[in-house]
């Protein structure tokens, strides 16, 4: 609870602005007490000032009573002391009547005039020389006087003492108050303060760990928290070196199931990840602690093993660790079998470098999955992978992600109008040594090796943006894209396909997905629902290279499909063939039966365009009408007189 709160942003906010607040209010208490003390010493030191003259105007009076009596004593020995006595007390009272508040003004103004008539009875008193009686008359008035003053300056002395006393209580108590208070906000701030300290501590230590954590993520497969490729490199090039240096060998081991696409496929992606964790276990649990198990992605792995006596040894344990991992699997309930297929290359006999010994193994993976073998250790002599070609599969990978692949688009036309009603975009590749690639240089690798997936989803977001920018300049022409055989079987595409128009923007019936026979007979059942489904968005569908393939009238009727394109194989014999004409009108025939478009591919020239449209051929294509060309040099091909768009 603790920890969660010392997390806590909100608690970490109101700490510090806490410990802000503190601090100022410390530094307010500061500026308030200095300035309490100033002011209570000024007003000490005033008060008494004005207490001394009150007091000193006491003293004086008593001096001017002593030269008094002693005047009247003997007035020859008295005279000077008198003489200089009087009027002594005058500049204090002055001063009272100057500084001191309203009450010392009343009084000093009531003092003086009692004052006055005192000097003057002594004055009085000086001037007597003749009657004694009379000189003690002045003397007992001038007594009189000086008592009356007297009481007067010691009433206020008392007056400012006891005021003094009270102010100064006063002023004690408020300093107390304030110890107590900045007691108060100490104690606060250093509370505040050790839970700022613990808050930093606990965010230090929570960045440590998401740094070691996020250390860990980027060298371990999240779904197993096995080794990924980035680690299983590293722990490649270590142990190669190791093994340099003490002239041992290293094996390397790559694995692929069987079938895991049908279990993600029919149970589910959960089946499919509870499928690789069972792998994991079992190959974790089958291997040294000095070997090293890796999921390099999908449902591939990897095992690194140090120290190998010979390819024969690897392949020894290769075939144990394949017996290890195969058998039954539960998967929550269902049953499923695993088994696989393993390659082997061992260092230094089939590599020199950890990438090569990664290659040669994933060769010999392939091998023994083609020849469906179990287990197969590299073979250097039936290796008929070009470095060009691996080279080529890394490059397109990266092709994809760094936009390197361009598309040209091939117009198709209305054989009645010659009016422009859609076009088919084209892969190509911009290679940044190679020059231009054609699909036939790299669209078979991309096949064989399972980039043809992420490349189909490349090229549909590239058609689908490209027609917003057409239909943003009043040319919305229709685009049609390929689908290969592995997406079109994949129970996710229709979901893909969906997010793309969505974030595209593009209305479904601008976009034709165009697919091969081969891929509706591979699984029938299954293309016919991902259709169905592709087809309920909007998408129009079309089987392209109509037939080269299986054809069959069976899925032609089964099948959602909006259009048949006849393969260029036919078109090219139309005029100079009968048969070639035959296979023509017959396809046009069933299609018109079954209520679909028709387009001709590959026608190259006017005479072909001109019978396609005789014969009812709805639409063509071909370099008669145009090559494939970059989306700029079409808007210039639009803009021909002999043609237009719709």
């Amino acid at each position: 609870m603790l920890g969660k709160v010392f997390r806590s942003k909100a608690v970490a906010r109101a700490a510090v602005i806490g410990l802000a607040v503190g601090v100022f209010a410390l530094a307010a208490l500061a500026a308030i007490s200095i300035t309490t003390n100033a002011r209570t010493t000024s007003h000490v030191r005033h008060v008494s000032q004005i207490s001394d003259h009150w007091a000193e105007l006491d003293v004086n009076i008593s001096v001017e009573t002593e030269a008094l009596n002693s005047y009247v004593v003997a007035k020859k020995f008295g005279r000077d002391l008198l003489d200089s006595a009087l009027h002594s007390a005058s500049p204090g009272l002055a001063w009272q009547s100057r500084n001191g508040d309203d009450l010392d003004v009343q009084n000093a103004a009531l003092a003086t005039d009692a004052y006055g008539a005192f000097t003057q009875t002594l004055i009085d008193v000086r001037r007597s020389t003749s009657d004694p009686d009379y000189t003690q008359l002045l003397a007992d008035q001038a007594a009189l006087g000086s008592s009356m003053l007297r009481k007067m300056a010691n009433a206020n002395v008392t007056r400012h003492r006891l005021a003094m006393d009270a102010y100064l209580a006063d002023a004690d108590e408020f300093n107390q108050k304030l110890s107590l208070a900045a007691a108060v906000v100490c104690s606060t701030d250093f509370l505040l303060l050790v839970l700022c300290a613990s808050i930093l501590l606990t965010h230090q230590r929570r960045i440590e760990g998401q740094a070691v954590e996020s250390r860990y993520r980027a060298l371990h497969d999240e779904l197993t928290g096995l080794a990924n490729r980035a680690l299983l490199a590293d722990e490649i090039d270590a142990a190669l070196w190791v093994a340099k240096q003490q002239q041992e060998s290293v094996g390397l081991l790559l694995l692929d199931l069987n079938k895991f696409k049908e279990v993600n496929d029919t149970l589910g992606h959960h089946a499919g990840d509870l499928l690789l964790k069972e792998v994991a276990d079992r190959l974790t649990a089958a291997v040294r602690t000095s070997d090293t198990v890796a999921r390099l992605g999908g449902d591939e792995f990897a095992v690194l093993m140090p120290e190998i006596d010979s390819p024969e040894h690897c392949s020894e344990i290769a075939r144990r660790l394949l017996e290890s991992m195969e058998g039954p699997a539960d998967l929550e309930g269902v049953t499923v079998d695993i088994s696989g297929s393993i390659g082997a290359a061992v260092y230094p006999l089939h590599s020199s470098s950890g990438a090569e010994l990664l290659q040669h193994a994933d060769i010999a993976m392939y091998t023994a999955k083609r020849n469906r073998l179990g287990v197969a250790v590299y073979d250097p002599s039936a290796d008929n992978h070009s470095s060009q070609q691996l080279s080529l599969i890394g490059e397109l990978r990266r092709a994809i992600d760094e936009d390197e692949l361009v598309l040209h688009y091939q117009p198709k036309v209305s054989t009645k109008t010659w009016r422009v009603v859609g076009v088919e975009a084209l892969i190509r590749w911009e290679h940044p040594v190679r020059g231009l690639l054609q699909p036939g240089e790299f669209i078979p690798q991309a096949e064989e090796n399972e980039i043809i997936v992420p490349l189909t989803d490349r090229v549909l977001t590239m058609a689908l943006h490209q027609h917003r920018i057409w239909r943003a300049q009043d040319t919305p022409l229709p685009v049609a894209v390929n689908v290969p055989t592995v997406c079109l079987l994949d129970e996710t595409f229709p979901d893909r396909v969906a997010k793309a128009l969505a974030a595209s923007g593009v209305a479904p019936g601008a976009l034709t997905l165009e697919i091969t026979e081969t891929s509706i007979i591979n699984d029938p059942v299954r293309a016919s629902k991902i259709l169905t489904e592709l087809r309920a968005m909007g998408v129009r569908l079309s089987v392209d290279d109509f037939g080269t393939g299986y054809s069959s009238m069976s899925y032609l009727q089964s099948m959602p499909l909006n259009e048949l394109k006849i393969d260029r194989s036919f078109i090219r014999t139309l005029s100079g063939s009968h048969g070639g004409t035959a296979i023509v009108r017959a396809v046009l025939e069933l299609a018109r039966a079954l209520d679909l478009d028709v387009v001709a591919e590959g026608v190259e020239d006017e005479e072909t365009l001109i019978l396609l449209g005789h014969m009812g051929c709805t639409y063509a294509q071909g370099y008669y009408i145009s090559r494939p060309v970059r989306a700029s040099d079409l808007m210039a091909w639009l803009g021909r007189p002999a043609l237009e768009t719709v």
